[in-house]
């Protein structure tokens, strides 16, 4: 008979909200990622991987610094180098459909943000 190992915390405490300035981001390392944590002014919360795709260098700065904004009522981060608008809600890039970076499963219990796994991608 084998042992099996405990699963994996599924949901990862990282802040409270109220610790989170609305349409600002931040990073926090999250079941191994760096992940990029944004709280819009309507209290919704969102979590996406923080790298850029359209980054050449690692240190060009990750979404987390990028630029919080609403088109067409879609939720997006615009990367802080080259302006690229990515959807808070899915990941994938307004401008380019090509790109998308990982977007994860976020609620808040209690007034804690909780971090899920990475969403599985609808296409």
């Amino acid at each position: 008979m084998t042992a099996r190992s405990a699963p994996a915390e599924e949901w990862q405490p990282v802040c409270r909200i109220a610790e989170l300035e609305a349409d600002r981001g931040v990073t926090a390392l999250v079941h191994g990622q760096a992940i990029a944590i944004f709280r819009t002014h309507e209290d919704e919360v969102f979590a996406l991987g923080n790298h850029d795709p359209f980054a050449r260098s690692a240190g060009a700065g990750g979404l987390a610094k990028g630029i919080v904004g609403n088109r067409g009522g879609v939720p997006f981060v615009a990367s802080p180098v080259h302006r690229h608008a990515f959807d808070l809600r899915t990941g994938r890039c307004l401008d380019d459909a090509h790109a998308s970076v990982p977007a994860y499963d976020v609620k808040v219990v209690e007034g804690v943000v909780l971090i899920g796994h990475r969403k599985v991608d609808a296409a």
